[in-house]
């Protein structure tokens, strides 16, 4: 018997240490080569990483939420035979250095980004450890352990999460893509009833939630905004049946065009308002007593995630059709939920919008995206009796909540903002001509 030790890879360019968000093993477990072992979140990245070797878990580096540098050691595991120098597997004889084709069908790690695109580098010895067997390891979304019988699949942390509270297999869940997907999940819950392993009817019980990973930074960013910035918060009410039924006409001939929501109007309403009033559109560097007043629109788009909610940047917001901001909103969102947005793009936003769609409420009080000095949010769309010229009648009405950093932003600008806001989206023909 040998003790394998297995150190912490260099998962960034510039990364320290990480934090452990969650542990997939636990003392005296026995593992298989490539099975999950922990998931591990820095500033950049949540990044899935697998034990290069079989064995029995002897040692563990610490809890959910410590923190490990960079080269320590993540985890002791017991081997059967004898282990190469700690951290290094040896190379069979003959075995010779992986091709880049078979480094291409080797399976990569599930990584859910945050910010950036984030491969570990293996070591050397690793990599040719891993170069005889490269042909043999399958390309599915399914691998199996030989010997124990057992299918591993590939799923995201919050996929893995989520089998977990409901009870599921991963293993016994079939999907058409590279890994299994939360709609892969709702596929199996929907063909077992709704119920997995009897759990459906089982009372609730208490839970204790560690906070930590993208959901820590979450709530250290809303702790320090609401700390640091006196927020005051400005709701209006919109008449938006021109512009609905403007949408409807505009999606019925679009093409090849993705869907148009509200908000790509919404935000040209924004862009079209911001220029006589651009201390909405700034940042505020509250240690240097610097505002910087943009002058273009990098919209900030709320966007909830598996992990948690990000806010990828759609940038010159201003110079773009409302075509444009669809499919740049659309491509943006996909990219946060996948795991894909680079950190260019969850980064450098002036104003934030964020919606919930039919779920938004009647009013909201959103919470600053500092260092900016605003964030508008959406609420839904409601068909109410009013009275229009003398008369009663049924129109679509929805409100927009402005909430401003009192330090910048004065309650006369905010209000005429919205304003300015209003006279766009009420005149569909005035929000889109040039």
């Amino acid at each position: 018997m040998a003790k394998y030790e297995f150190k912490l890879p260099d998962i960034g360019e510039g990364i320290a240490e990480a934090e452990i968000v969650a542990w997939h093993v636990k003392l005296g477990d026995r593992i298989e080569e490539d099975q999950p072992l922990a998931d591990m979140m820095t500033d950049k990245a949540t990044v899935e990483m697998e034990t290069p070797v079989a064995g029995t878990v002897v040692e563990l580096a610490g809890e959910v939420g410590d923190q490990v540098a960079i080269g320590s050691v993540l985890a002791v595991i017991e081997t059967e035979g004898e282990a190469g120098a700690a951290g290094e597997m040896p190379m069979a004889d003959g075995a010779e250095a992986p091709t880049e084709a078979q480094e291409d069908a080797l399976p990569t790690m599930a990584v859910e980004e945050t910010s950036e695109s984030v491969r570990p580098e293996r070591s050397e010895a690793q990599s040719k450890g891993a170069g005889t067997k490269a042909a043999e390891r399958p390309s599915t979304s399914l691998r199996t352990n030989e010997g124990s019988g057992k299918a591993h699949a590939l799923a995201s942390p919050a996929v893995r999460q989520r089998a977990r509270d409901l009870g599921i297999d991963l293993g016994e869940v079939k999907t058409a893509g590279d890994r299994v997907r939360h709609a892969d999940l709702d596929a199996y819950l929907l063909y077992h009833g709704g119920s997995v392993s009897g759990r459906g009817s089982a009372p609730r019980q208490d839970e204790t939630v560690k906070v930590v990973g993208l959901r820590r930074k979450i709530a250290e960013n809303m702790a320090e905004a609401t700390r640091r910035i006196p927020h005051f918060t400005l709701v209006e009410e919109f008449d938006v049946t021109a512009l609905e039924e403007t949408r409807a006409m505009m999606n019925a001939d679009r093409g090849n065009n993705p869907k148009l929501t509200l908000l790509p109007f919404l935000i040209t309403a924004m862009a079209k308002a911001i220029p006589a009033w651009p201390m909405l559109n700034a940042t505020y560097d509250d240690e240097a007593n610097v505002i910087t007043r943009h002058g273009a629109l990098h919209l900030g788009m709320a966007t909830q995630t598996p992990s948690g909610l990000m806010v990828p940047v759609i940038r010159n917001a201003d110079r773009m059709s409302v075509w444009q901001l669809a499919s740049e909103a659309l491509r943006l969102a996909e990219a946060a939920r996948g795991g894909k947005a680079s950190r260019e793009e969850l980064s450098g936003s002036s104003i934030t919008l964020s919606s919930l769609g039919p779920l938004g409420g009647i009013t909201s009080t959103p919470v600053i995206n500092r260092p900016e000095v605003a964030i508008i949010a959406v609420n839904k769309v409601e068909e109410k009796v009013v009275v229009v010229d003398e008369d009663i009648a049924v129109r679509k009405r929805m409100n927009l909540s402005l909430s401003c950093d009192h330090r910048v932003v004065d309650g006369w600008d905010a209000a005429n903002f919205l304003t300015a806001m209003k006279a766009y989206i009420e005149n569909p023909l005035r929000l889109l001509s040039a």
